[in-house]
């Protein structure tokens, strides 16, 4: 029986019906990024309640540098078809020249210079060369939408990589430390909770990160444990929590505040 999803303002979807719905990429982040939760959101709960509220609200300010990153290389490598409808290149190299600030008001997609390109195309090249890489892309589907009920709220998320006749999705991370800091990025961003969410709504029990060094181009292969996918349900849970407090019961935001001793 198709599951029905209940989206936070009432919406209610047969979940065959929302997935369709979720391949144009405005309903997706802009419709759902309102009103159903993901490890993203779950991230911002878990930092402040008034972080997740003002990012819904009022939408991302600029994008970082890293966040940049990682979208150019996510399309270039499973949505090339895409590159031109989402990003402008501009032939200067530096972003404080006028010509990249022109081009940045006249156009509506995201601009990038010429050196963030190639930079880019280094690492995309890197990734695909790769023959481990190579095994885990072939047969597979790229950029999947699933959705949810967990926690008694709708879920939203689009797995990268997954291949659900061998029961796997792979992610793909940049990161500049891969030998020895991915392990604590993980923790620190929040990935173990991605782990959690993806697994669940996508009924898969392997996951993986496929992390791509942006400064040696080393790749890494990172398996999770079942440890780690205790750690995100943890994580989701208490996120959860603290959004039906806020959002639901109805709790002023205004009384959150953190306690500690030093």
């Amino acid at each position: 029986m198709d599951e029905l999803i209940t989206l936070l303002n009432g919406e209610e979807y047969a979940a065959a019906d929302l997935l369709e719905l979720m391949m144009d990429d405005s309903f997706y982040y802009d419709h759902l990024g309102k009103h159903a939760l993901s490890s993203s959101a779950c991230k911002m709960l878990l930092e402040s309640p008034k972080t997740y509220y003002y990012v819904t609200k009022y939408g991302q300010k600029e994008e970082s540098a890293a966040l940049l990153t990682g979208k150019l290389i996510h399309t270039m490598i499973l949505e090339p078809q895409e590159f031109d409808n989402r990003f402008d290149v501009s032939s200067v190299k530096g972003r404080e020249t006028k010509a990249f600030k022109e081009l940045k008001s006249s156009s509506d997609k995201t601009v990038i210079t010429s050196a963030e390109y190639d930079a880019a195309m280094r690492i995309v090249d890197a990734f695909n060369r790769n023959e481990i890489v190579k095994q885990y892309l072939k047969g597979s589907t790229y950029e999947m939408p699933g959705i949810s009920m967990l926690f008694g709220l709708p879920f939203r998320a689009k797995a990268d990589i997954i291949n659900l006749e061998q029961g796997y999705i792979a992610d793909i991370k940049t990161t500049t430390d891969v030998q020895s800091g991915f392990r604590h990025s993980a923790r620190k961003y929040g990935y173990d909770m991605q782990a959690y969410i993806y697994t669940q709504i996508f009924g898969v029990k392997d996951f993986y990160f496929l992390a791509i060094d942006k400064k040696s181009l080393d790749i890494g292969l990172f398996t999770v444990s079942e440890q780690f996918l205790f750690d995100g349900e943890q994580k989701v849970e208490m996120a959860v929590n603290r959004f039906n407090t806020f959002f639901i019961d109805g709790q002023d935001l205004d009384t959150y505040m953190i306690i500690d001793e030093l």
